[in-house]
């Protein structure tokens, strides 16, 4: 059952890893980056301040890093080297000659689970109940999945990998979230915890345009796409 499982998994990487063009291996290479999104990161701290009072925001802040710290030791610690899987790139893998490889990245000598699929849920599922809105639930869980599809598109990961990542970072994120909530209430008075600026206004002229404090954050990784964009048609050219 258990080689069964692994050659489907192989399969279905193959086909994705073999839709790929010149332009996304420039897009996928940029957009699986940590540092691009460090705008976007700390746009979080923004909101969080405005939001939240400031007892209930160094809760959360504190608790960020800490979920995904958690989660990346869990996987590239514990989990990586009990199951030893090899990543489809590494070329001690029969498959890697079938591989599609950009810029010669191989990444790690072991894959499962995605780390990045992992740190990228667990973000993204913290803030999701953290926020509570639709419109940037769609957008954190879309920047969770691309994040994650570019490592498929790369050849680091396989479709398994990634979806046990996604699968352990949700829940170390959603489960980080209930600690931090609790844990905050502890240390924020009721007034300041439940006294939410869920709304911001902007005024131009003699216009104020009301939005919501989520919709900054989904403006910066909306920037940082198009700036990945740009950069990735240049590139190709």
């Amino acid at each position: 059952m258990i080689d069964f499982l692994i050659d489907i998994d192989s399969q279905i990487f193959l086909f994705f890893n073999s839709l790929h063009l010149p332009y996304f291996d420039h897009f996928m290479m940029a957009f699986t980056g940590k540092i691009i999104w460090v705008p976007m990161y700390a746009s979080i701290l923004y909101i969080l301040f405005r939001r939240f009072g400031w007892k209930a925001a160094l809760c959360y802040t504190i608790a960020i890093p800490l979920v995904i710290f958690c989660t990346d030791q869990l996987c590239a610690s514990v989990i990586r080297p009990w199951i030893e899987r090899l990543r489809p790139s590494n070329p001690n893998n029969p498959i890697s000659t079938l591989v599609h490889i950009v810029d010669g990245y191989r990444g790690g000598r072991y894959g499962f689970p995605s780390c990045h699929a992992a740190n990228s849920f667990a973000l993204a599922m913290f803030l999701v109940f953290l926020f509570a809105k639709r419109r940037f639930t769609i957008f954190i869980l879309s920047w969770a999945f691309i994040n994650s599809y570019s490592r498929l598109y790369l050849g680091v990961h396989y479709p398994g990998d990634l979806i046990i990542g996604a699968m352990v970072g949700s829940c170390i994120g959603y489960f980080g979230y209930r600690l931090a909530k609790s844990v905050s209430k502890l240390f924020a008075c009721s007034r300041d915890y439940e006294h939410r600026h869920f709304y911001d206004k902007l005024s131009i002229g003699n216009t104020a345009i009301s939005y919501q404090l989520s919709d900054i954050m989904i403006a910066n990784g909306a920037f940082i796409t198009f700036a990945i964009s740009i950069y990735s048609f240049f590139a190709w050219l």
